[in-house]
């Protein structure tokens, strides 16, 4: 239920965005295409050389040869076999040494190159896969389980002693005896590998009037890593001026072309340097890239800020199971998803393998329009780069053959059957392949909750106290919703992440639990556990797909961009089918409407009275100011409502019970529908840091400083709620210092727990409020306890019936000072 609070100023630069994951993306996999059947000639990397790195006398380097030798020989090697052996002959190479032999022309030479001359491979020490060169390291191409793809690389890996096979095409070649040269295990040279630079093991070729010479750009490519060549065989890409589209190019472009060699714009070196990796190369295509606006670059590829830009900005194409996807343009000729024998014909897939590059989702559905037209719609691409998506629409006569086709693409994308998935929602992950996304019956919030021009009109007509009208509007915002998953990077356009089922939701639960359990209980170290948290991060993010996966590395981590994410996923799907569509005609009072379905009583507290007074005196007592990079923030007060919710205890039960406190809980305003219809939650895992050390409990601090961290409801609205509840620790009270070693036994004795700060509130000037109710106002100073995790006191609470949401507090964080304005 927590968040890191977030500075609207500088969110366009992202300085905040550290803790995102694309702080921990790779950039140093192989990207795998796979997209339309062209994409596979857009490979990234072409043969690989060594980079200088070693003197002369390293006596890694046989026979008294330098390293720089050694990558000589390795050129000349490269293009002896490159003019003297086919294609097809390499593959031969690879398959009788049992290595892969598919891939791009540049695949097979670049492996089959790397075996001739340096020698076989051990096999991976994590997964026993094959190890494969691209130019930065040696990477697995195994598989670690059904879900994803070995992620082990090294610089420096094991070779086998004996000669490799070669094929009698090859033995009969002109270059049969440099080849045996090599087959003594002794006198192979080795492979030195030398820390990233952006264009390592690159060779690039350079044509035409460019902004800078060809000189200073060969200076360049070289100081980072890669090598120019004036050959298009063996280059990794051409690199010319976006004119040379528009003349018809020269002999080396229609070479290029013709060969499947990327060629791509000058800006690729450039941005390349600067962000010290080498970008997608299809993101800066000249020859296919004929758009007004050009191609693009996939939001995972992208800069944070422009991706919030464009994510904020996007449609959602795909809200629920019953909705017809966008892009159809079959929404505009009444089209609805197909239906016979109880089943929908609409799924949606997603497949994060980071091993492999691989960050996809697919969308297919059989639409019925008006006059029984019949279409069956497929989709697949990465997320944010619809420009290479591959679609297709295709209307059906026959509606048998239709619903067989849609079966066997589904077989296809998942190696599973269709109507167990459907029907019992029985499925088994495959290697390499889509992982369904089991959408709920209703529209996402995304979709249906109000947009900005409608906020205005539904107030206008709405009969609740203008006061709850605004609120109501606030919570019935598309806003709120889309900045909660932007800013966690779980908004993808394509997929309804806000309607998954309950299913979906236990299945991604329990992947956390299993996952926890799992990596507390492992004595494995080194490569195999580093293989324990790549398998979790890829299943992970298959199942909640991501515009940004990563590898996560620390419980930190999974608290962040895990637990937390989930459990805002799983209040936004609450929001979703409490806000339903809202999207037609808003003077029926969609806000009373929905304000009557919530299950909560709410009303504006006189700001004259006493109970407002006392939570003002509560709030600028415990608030110390948010510090987000340089800046400070303040907060104002801009309302207090009374909340009375169904779902929790009445306040005459709460009354009755032991050790009761009135304490502040964050959360952003995207998952208050939740809590108002649901209740607080208990939080979803046990994790050894701040906010999980307790484990699945419902949490809460003294401090409103703490609760203010976490969130704005909006890009452009920094207000925010903060939630105070009355909690009831019971009889006896027990005091932490550092997370518990095994919190399963506080959950089944259902114990308050108080988790101790590195500060605490001045206990001399806390008071009781009425009915008993301990109100710990006090000013904030230094604890004893300076070594605690938590920086302000925790209170944990086990049994939901034991607390109970009292009041909203709408604030406003401002950049101003950080005095608290509490002027009406």
């Amino acid at each position: 239920m927590k968040f890191p609070f977030l500075n609207i100023n500088v969110l366009w630069n992202f300085k905040v965005h550290e803790t995102r994951s694309h702080a921990h993306s790779s950039g140093d996999e192989e990207r795998v295409m796979t997209r339309k059947q062209k994409a596979e000639t857009k490979a990234h990397e072409a043969e690989l050389s060594p980079k200088k790195a070693k003197p002369e006398n390293d006596d890694s380097n046989r026979n008294g040869k330098s390293t720089t030798d050694v990558s000589a020989e390795f050129e000349e090697f490269c293009k002896a076999t490159n003019e003297h052996l086919t294609i097809e002959q390499m593959r031969e190479v690879l398959e009788a040494n049992g290595l892969d032999s598919s891939g791009t022309d540049l695949d097979i030479m670049r492996r089959s190159q790397d075996l001739m001359f340096y020698g076989g491979l051990e096999k991976c020490p994590v997964c026993n896969g094959n190890l494969e060169c691209d130019g930065r390291r040696y990477s697995c191409r195994g598989f670690y389980s059904e879900w994803a793809s070995c992620t082990y690389s090294t610089r420096d890996p094991q070779r086998k002693k004996e000669p490799i096979k070669l094929s009698d095409s090859v033995l009969k070649s002109p270059i049969s005896d440099m080849l045996e040269k090599y087959q003594d295990p002794s006198r192979r040279p080795q492979r030195h590998l030398s820390p990233d630079k952006p264009f390592t093991g690159m060779m690039i070729s350079l044509m035409g009037r460019l902004s800078r010479t060809h000189q200073y750009w060969r200076n360049t490519i070289e100081k980072h890593g890669g090598k120019v060549t004036n050959n298009i065989i063996g280059a990794t890409c051409l690199v010319v001026s976006p004119a040379e589209r528009e003349r018809g190019g020269s002999s080396k472009l229609v070479e290029a072309m013709e060969r499947g060699r990327p060629v791509v714009r000058e800006a690729w070196l450039a941005d390349s340097i600067e962000k010290q990796e080498p970008q997608p190369l299809e993101a800066y295509d000249v020859i296919s890239d004929l758009s007004v606006d050009g191609k693009g670059i996939p939001w995972d590829k992208q800069d944070p800020g422009e991706e919030a830009i464009e994510s904020l900005a996007a449609e959602l194409k795909l809200y629920g199971k019953r909705g017809v996807y966008k892009d159809t343009r079959l929404r505009e000729q009444d089209g609805q998803i197909f239906e016979k024998d109880g089943i929908l014909y609409n799924c949606a897939f997603s497949l994060c393998d980071q091993g492999r590059g691989l960050n996809d989702y697919c969308i297919m559905q059989l639409i019925m329009v008006p006059e029984n037209r019949l279409h069956l719609y497929y989709k697949k691409g990465r997320v944010g780069d619809d420009p290479n998506a591959e679609e297709r629409l295709k209307e059906w006569e026959n509606v048998e053959n239709a619903i067989k086709e849609f079966v066997r693409l589904f077989e296809e994308v998942t190696g599973n059957e269709f109507e167990p998935w459907e029907r019992e929602k029985k499925f088994q992950k495959k290697p390499l392949k889509f992982y369904p996304l089991d959408m709920a019956d209703g529209v996402e919030v995304r979709h249906g909750a109000l947009a900005l021009r409608q906020l205005g009109i539904a107030v206008t007509h709405c009969k609740l106290e203008p006061m709850v009208a605004n609120f109501m509007k606030v919570l019935c915002s598309q806003e709120i919703y889309k900045y909660a998953l932007m800013e966690m990077g779980y908004d993808p356009p394509d997929l309804p992440i806000g309607m998954v089922s309950d299913i979906h939701l236990k299945r991604c639960e329990e992947v956390i639990l299993e996952f926890i359990e799992k990596v507390k209980s492992t004595k494995e170290t080194g490569p195999k556990t580093e293989a324990i948290w790549a398998d979790f991060s890829q299943r992970w993010f298959t199942l909640m797909h991501s515009t940004r996966p990563f590898i996560f590395r620390d419980y930190q981590e999974i608290a962040d961009h895990a637990a937390s994410a989930f459990e805002t996923v799983r209040d936004i799907t609450v929001a979703s089918h409490l806000v339903g569509d809202m999207s037609g005609s808003t003077i029926d009072d969609p806000l009373s409407d929905r304000y009557n379905t919530l299950g909560c009583s709410i009303s504006p507290l006189d700001k004259g009275s006493d109970d407002y007074k006392m939570i003002l005196k509560y709030l600028v007592t415990t608030y110390e100011p948010v510090k987000v990079g340089e800046i400070e923030y303040g907060a104002s007060v801009e309302n207090v409502f009374s909340v009375e919710p169904n779902a929790c205890p009445s306040y005459d039960e709460v009354k009755k019970l032991p050790n009761k406190v009135l304490l502040w809980c964050g959360s952003r305003s995207s998952n208050l529908l939740s809590h108002l219809h649901k209740g607080f939650l208990p939080a979803v895992c046990s994790l050894p840091v701040p906010g999980y050390m307790f484990g699945r409990a419902i949490v809460c601090s003294d401090a409103a400083a703490e609760a203010a961290r976490y969130g704005f409801t909006a890009v452009d609205r920094p207000e925010a709620f903060l939630v105070l509840a009355v909690a009831s620790l019971g009889e006896e009270i027990t005091e932490l210092k550092s997370p518990h070693e095994e919190t399963k036994s506080l959950e089944e004795k259902k114990k308050g727990v108080k988790g101790l700060g590195r500060k605490k509130t001045e206990e001399s000037e806390h008071f009781v409020w009425k009915d008993d109710i301990k109100v710990p106002c006090g000013r904030i100073v230094p604890s004893e306890h300076k070594d605690s995790p938590l920086e302000y006191n925790e209170y944990a609470a086990y049994n939901p019936k034991q607390v109970r949401i009292m009041f909203l507090v709408g604030v406003k964080f401002e950049e101003k000072g950080t005095v608290i304005d509490t002027a009406e």
